[in-house]
């Protein structure tokens, strides 16, 4: 088949919805601009535990900042990031990409330019703003852009280098906040974003969803992320004073925002969460499994960082290079694992491997003052990599799977939601469960008897994210 004059010159594919062919100059500079954009957002994610510390010290921030600093970011994208697909499908993915690009870069400026903890915790919520625009367009841009036949390599190739930022990002945020400071973290997103915008503004075609019609459902997401900061806000505040009234009025806000959110998702005509969605068992249970897995994985990234670097005393360097061995099993081993779970049915991959996390958390309580790294850090490390490379994609393609066909971009979106959800409320709930506030982060004593407790209940989510997957799961969801 004959291409235009401009695609075969690698100039910007013309908006008539044609699709392009993977090995061709268009289909690469497709996957160049999704794939860059993601890594940006995944290397950020991955990378600012590690910073904190050094942010704590320059910035004189408590728990609760720290706190504030990884959770702002989550809320502000698990709140939006359904919101940000129906934008792109209604007004275009191309654009709304870009905007979202631009948005998190500029936001990103802003985290490094921070000059007190408020300033950084609100450059974050902006930044996840950001990303809630980036995030969907990325994986819709590659669905929309790609002819059939090679959306399931391109896809692939999306997955497999945006995961290499996930492995680089703790050990680059290390490197940066040891050798040039924790506020390059955040500046390194910003010649990254200018790469991105150049390749989609001229390489990249538009598209839409032309079915999306109607008004959005702007109250509901309103409300989605007025009952997770009302939660949120309520948890880490009670780490200092459980009863104090800014806890009970958190709370009740988070409570009854959540409540009108699903009488507004039920009644809306075009809901931001159709409710209907959840009627498959099989979808609630994968769900409700993602809540548990990722909420376990989400604390302890949080906890071991700071566990490294206050008790053990580690550089920044070390304690990114302490995480990569996890981050390497998942990314060598999660193909692998769809695989297997295409062939068997997810139930076995599912229930399995949180166990295997489980055990790899419980080994990880053992790290403390005086530890090794090869008989302490590494063989937990490799254990829940292990386990979550079972489950990851096992899990995602039985969300998708056990969903109609015309909602799979909602079950993603959803399951997007509920991952980041997980992260926001173990990050936020942890410290207080454990006992932890205010400069006990600073106190290798006081954080170590605390890190420890935080694992068992890691661990103890591992294991309901494995009960879950086995009461609910069956092997046919994944047969067509």
């Amino acid at each position: 088949m004959s291409s235009s004059p401009s695609a075969a010159a690698g100039g910007p594919p013309p908006d008539t919805g044609e699709p392009v062919a993977l090995g061709t100059a268009p289909g690469r500079w497709v996957l160049l601009a999704t794939v860059l954009a993601s890594a940006m957002a995944l290397l950020d994610a991955t990378a600012v535990n590690v910073a904190l510390p050094s942010i704590s010290r320059d910035l004189g921030s408590s728990l609760s900042g720290l706190q504030w600093t990884v959770t702002g970011y989550t809320l502000a994208l698990a709140s939006l990031v359904l919101l940000g697909g129906a934008l792109g499908d209604r007004y275009g993915r191309r654009r709304v990409f870009v905007l979202g690009v631009v948005w998190f870069a500029v936001a990103s400026l802003a985290c490094g330019l921070a000059q007190s903890t408020g300033q950084l915790v609100a450059a974050r919520v902006l930044q996840g703003i950001g990303g809630a625009l980036l995030t969907p367009g990325s994986l819709a841009i590659i669905q929309s852009s790609f002819r059939h036949r090679d959306r399931p390599r391109a896809i692939g190739l999306w997955s497999a280098l945006g995961g290499l930022a996930g492995l680089v990002g703790p050990f680059l945020a290390g490197f940066l906040v040891d050798s040039i400071g924790w506020r390059w973290v955040f500046g390194i997103n910003v010649p990254f974003a200018v790469v991105v915008v150049l390749v989609a503004v001229r390489h990249l075609p538009e598209s839409r969803d032309p079915e999306r019609t109607g008004r959005f459902d702007v109250l509901g997401a309103v409300l989605g992320a007025l009952a997770l900061a009302g939660v949120t806000d309520a948890l880490i505040s009670a780490g200092s004073d459980p009863g104090q009234p800014e806890v009970v009025l958190a709370a009740a806000v988070g409570v009854l925002a959540g409540a009108a959110f699903v009488v507004r998702e039920r009644r809306a005509a075009q809901p931001m969460l159709p409710l209907g969605v959840f009627a498959d068992r099989q979808f609630t249970g994968a769900n409700l499994s993602t809540l548990a897995v990722y909420g376990a994985l989400g604390g302890v990234m949080f906890f071991l960082v700071l566990q490294l670097q206050t008790v053990l005393g580690y550089g920044a360097t070390a304690a990114g290079a302490a995480l990569l061995p996890t981050i390497l099993v998942i990314t060598l081993l999660s193909a692998r694992a769809g695989a297997l779970a295409q062939r068997i049915g997810p139930r076995l991959p599912m229930t399995v491997g949180p166990l295997v996390a489980a055990g790899g958390l419980l080994w990880l309580t053992r790290v403390g003052a005086g530890s090794s790294y090869w008989v302490d850090v590494l063989p937990g490390s490799l254990g829940l990599g292990l386990g979550m490379s079972l489950v990851v994609a096992p899990l995602t393609a039985t969300v998708l799977g056990a969903a109609p066909d015309h909602l799979a971009g909602v079950a993603s979106g959803v399951n997007n939601a509920v991952a980041r959800a997980a992260n926001l409320l173990a990050v936020a709930a942890l410290p207080v469960a454990v006992g932890l506030s205010g400069d006990d982060h600073t106190d290798p004593a006081s954080f170590s008897s605390g890190y420890s407790l935080a694992l068992v209940l890691c661990a103890a989510a591992m294991v309901l994210g494995s009960a879950v997957a086995w009461a609910t799961v069956r092997n046919d969801v994944l047969r067509t």
